[in-house]
């Protein structure tokens, strides 16, 4: 039997990239999934963002697996929107046990209008999900588990002078003070809570042409490195839902309020 069977997992930013990579992985190991995205655009995000049609994909993905799933289009700056589509998940699987706050922009070169859209999105839309979701993780009485998608750069001081790119640090380190505040805070309810930190995937948030360009820049402007200590450029969201995966599982019980780098030495060289 599937380690995760009869248990139910709400994902954010579910419709391409780490998202749908970590919704096929759960339902494969026998999850129910809870889905929402945006599904439309950001002015400030220079690329473009998943669409209705990327989330109809991911519900494909997780069906022909086996598992069900309940997908929804909702902001996570919009906590009642958020609220109302995790209450629709729960009120048709009956429990939720896992969260994935994963959903995430990456404006490195907008301004004003970048850092705060970056940190309305990447922090406060974490705080959202761990918020609507602790209720329903709660009252299962059976404890439970949330990683929120932090990065190498929540850890580390990397990156540009852009206010996009400032608040996208800021917004990830700020990710794992949350982490640690919910670990506590949860740990009376056997809620188990961890930060994942993942060096660049190709997903279409890195892999397009604003986001090369803003990389590029970086290069001429300092001697920054970016790169890994493991000879891998870049890895794969099978990579970061594999590290997921574990840490909801069983084999994880008694892993919480931990900052997990998935990253190919790249934390490790800094």
């Amino acid at each position: 039997m599937p380690g995760l069977a009869g248990k139910v997992a709400f994902i954010t930013g579910a419709a391409r990239g780490q998202g749908r990579a970590e919704a096929v992985k759960l339902a494969s190991d026998g999850a129910n999934i809870i889905a929402v995205d945006l599904c439309d655009q950001i002015a400030s995000v220079p690329y473009p963002l998943a669409t209705a049609d990327d989330l109809a994909e991911t519900v494909k993905l997780v069906e022909d697996t086996g598992a069900r799933i309940v997908a929804r289009q909702a902001d996570v700056r919009d906590q009642d929107a958020l609220a109302s589509a995790v209450q629709t998940g729960v009120d048709e699987f009956g429990r939720l046990d896992i969260v994935v706050a994963n959903a995430g922009i990456a404006p490195m070169q907008s301004g004003a209008d970048g850092w705060r859209d970056v940190i309305d999105v990447n922090l406060t839309g974490v705080h959202h999900t761990v918020e609507v979701a602790k209720g329903a993780l709660i009252a299962t009485g059976e404890g439970g588990s949330i990683v929120l998608t932090s990065s190498v750069v929540g850890l580390v001081g990397m990156g540009s002078d852009d206010p996009g790119a400032i608040g996208y640090v800021a917004a990830k380190h700020g990710i794992v003070g949350l982490m640690r505040l919910y670990a506590n805070l949860l740990a009376p309810h056997s809620i188990r809570v961890n930060s994942v930190h993942p060096a660049g995937v190709d997903t279409p948030m890195i892999n397009n042409e604003a986001t090369r360009q803003w990389l590029g820049s970086i290069a001429e402007k300092s001697p920054q490195d970016m790169g890994n200590a493991l000879p891998v450029q870049v890895l794969q969201p099978e990579d970061i839902a594999n590290a997921v995966a574990w840490l909801v599982s069983d084999a994880a019980r008694y892993v919480t309020g931990v900052a997990l780098p998935v990253d190919a030495g790249s934390v490790n060289k800094r």
